[in-house]
């Protein structure tokens, strides 16, 4: 869609033990500081798929007593939840494994409000991770602190008011539609805790300059949510050729199928090929792999840049011969 960015927001350098979240409505209660204590993520129900009462006549006996309701997975701020899926991925895929044993376990961040988190999301696009972290703190200082980022708020801002503190006229619209979602009811910070992926996944790419990517960012960094594969991040895609020794960089629409081991935990699996590919590349320069001083998400976000800039390396002289036959033809 229109203003599909290929950045995301920019993490909490602090980790979250997964443990019992509270209820979604906790989000409307208590808003979020910007020195508060760390807020657990707010749960999903869980929901069970119907059964028909009809059983199978073809179906040995011996079965139909193991039917059970299929549980939709859970949070990984749950308690153990990650731990199950470290397991769950070590023994399903052979390949990942010697990964997982080798670099550290995912950290979650700490839970903010959904709005809050989209905004921040859409203020770090396509921008350097110190720009990125300037600007946001201008946009808070602007709002009055992280609490009052509420929609309202931000419909209240003017493009002008928003350009001095370095944010772009598109940016601004962004935010506004945004915002003016979650007025309208179309979108609520409860909506989204409580939403199915794919509804999610629908929904929020309604929101103009929020496309693809971002939402496979905001689901697992922002919300934990356990299965979700970013199958357009460069970086994924990299670390799945380089796992299962493929010729040819996996198109997104071939991702889907060559991952299935990993469901239900995705996201899990995704984390360690980011480690993994983040260690080939420092290794190829000399770093130190694992730099704890840095956050997964922000090299993320880096690496997101590098690929923009490659892009545009690429573009930039097919856009200068198209100039010049533009030239020309003006010339004639």
């Amino acid at each position: 869609m229109a203003g599909e960015s290929e950045s995301a927001a920019e993490p909490n350098p602090n980790t979250l033990t997964p443990s019992n979240p509270p209820s979604a409505d906790a989000i409307n209660i208590v808003p979020l500081q910007t020195h508060s204590p760390p807020t657990k993520l707010p749960s999903r129900p869980r929901k069970t798929r119907k059964l028909s009462n009809t059983v199978d006549p073809c179906l040995p006996k011996t079965q139909i007593s193991t039917i059970v309701p299929r549980i939709v997975s859970r949070s990984l701020s749950y308690e153990g939840e990650l731990e199950s899926a470290i397991n769950y991925l070590k023994s399903s895929d052979p390949l990942l494994s010697p990964l997982i044993e080798t670099y550290p376990p995912p950290t979650l961040e700490l839970f903010q409000p959904p709005f809050l988190a989209l905004t921040k999301s859409i203020l770090f696009q396509q921008l350097a991770y110190k720009a990125g972290s300037s600007i946001y703190t201008r946009f808070i200082s602007l709002c009055g602190g992280e609490s009052n980022v509420v929609p309202d708020m931000v419909l209240g801002l003017t493009p002008q008011q928003l350009r001095q503190i370095g944010v772009s006229a598109r940016k601004a619209s962004y935010l506004h539609d945004l915002a003016r979602k979650y007025q309208n009811g179309i979108l609520s910070d409860k909506s989204i805790v409580d939403m199915d992926d794919k509804s999610l996944f629908t929904m929020l790419t309604m929101v103009n300059g929020i496309g693809s990517w971002s939402v496979h960012m905001f689901m697992i960094f922002s919300l934990h949510r356990p299965d979700v594969l970013p199958i357009h991040d460069l970086g994924i895609r990299k670390g799945v050729r380089m796992l299962y020794g493929l010729e040819d960089l996996p198109r997104p629409s071939q991702m889907d199928q060559l991952c299935e081991k990993w469901k239900p935990y995705r996201s899990v699996a995704s984390w360690y090929i980011w480690r993994f590919v983040e260690a080939k590349g420092a290794n190829s320069k000399g770093n130190v792999v694992g730099n704890s001083n840095v956050s997964l998400q922000q090299q993320i976000l880096s690496m997101q840049q590098q690929q923009q800039q490659q892009h545009q390396q690429f573009l930039d002289p097919i856009n200068g011969i198209l100039n010049v036959g533009v030239c020309n033809d003006g010339a004639k």
